[in-house]
């Protein structure tokens, strides 16, 4: 039976798990420092790559695994689900087991730290909508936590850049990038649902109209047109907006399709060359 002398408590303001002694009166034995945990890291010390070290390995972070887990469940909150955050501190743990050297103190003291550090990283690295610099990524910090003790009291303003700068010994233009990178943790889906649950956020999101480019373009052409002879209107009509082959319209007019062909670029070519002209654009002289 394995006996136990300490508790594994909250954690601190680091994210390490706060150690305080067992109650005399309550010794209780569970998986956290094990008796057996010493031992193994000398013989796993001592043993060359294979599968007996291997094994060995298996056995300490088994034994150690609850720790792991519980680190994890401090940062079940924070948006990621608690399965994946206790495969990245069980990560964090195996790191722990090898890096460990048996001697240079308890591997409580060296895992708690190194387990916290890979679910804060995995956080760092693997939480954020929009990527952005490590050194952003702690301004951010440092102004959400100044934010958070200046409105500590009740009835307390939303604090402006320039106490936050003063709070947090930054600069307005850091603080503008803490503030900034606030609203880069998380994004929202175009299809998420606004206030009203009758529209999405794709709604309210403006996007350029092509078919005022089309007016534009016609405007400018109308003039240019109506100094086409007519039978040349008639073609550029038929063709353009009742959509007539230009066999159909060689019918109509009893000519050939060539010609009716040369009449449609002939008077597109003039039309363009009107419109560059009245806008005081240059045009191309190949198109005379």
């Amino acid at each position: 039976m394995l006996t136990e002398t300490t508790t594994a408590g909250p954690t601190d303001d680091d994210g390490a798990l706060a150690v305080r002694p067992a109650p005399s009166r309550s010794r209780r034995t569970h998986d956290d420092a094990p008796d057996e945990a010493a031992t193994l890291f000398t013989r796993m010390a001592a043993l060359q790559e294979g599968p007996e070290r291997d094994a060995v390995r298996e056995r300490l972070v088994a034994l150690w695994l609850p720790m792991a887990h519980r680190i994890a469940s401090r940062f079940r909150d924070r948006g990621e689900d608690i399965e994946d955050l206790r495969q990245v501190a069980a990560l964090g743990l195996v790191k722990a087991v090898d890096r460990f050297e048996p001697g240079r103190g308890a591997f409580e003291s060296y895992a708690v730290p190194t387990i916290t550090g890979e679910v804060k990283r995995h956080f760092r690295d693997r939480m954020w909508a929009v990527r952005v610099p490590r050194r952003v990524q702690e301004l951010r910090n440092r102004v959400r936590l100044a934010r958070r003790d200046l409105t500590q009291r009740p009835g307390s303003p939303e604090p402006g850049p320039a106490e936050l700068a003063a709070h947090t010994g930054l600069t307005e233009e850091e603080v503008a990038a803490g503030l900034e990178a606030l609203e880069s943790y998380s994004a929202l889906s175009l299809d998420a649902a606004l206030a009203d649950d009758d529209h999405t956020l794709a709604d309210t999101l403006g996007a350029d109209e092509h078919s005022y480019d089309v007016i534009v373009d016609r405007e400018a052409a109308k003039e240019a047109l109506c100094r086409l002879p007519e039978r040349e209107r008639t073609v550029l009509y038929m063709r353009f907006f009742q959509d007539m082959t230009q066999r159909r319209i060689a019918d109509h007019f009893g000519c050939s399709q060539m010609h009716v062909s040369r009449i449609i670029t002939r008077c597109c070519a003039h039309v363009r060359r009107q419109v560059l002209q009245d806008r005081g654009r240059p045009v191309d002289p190949s198109e005379n």
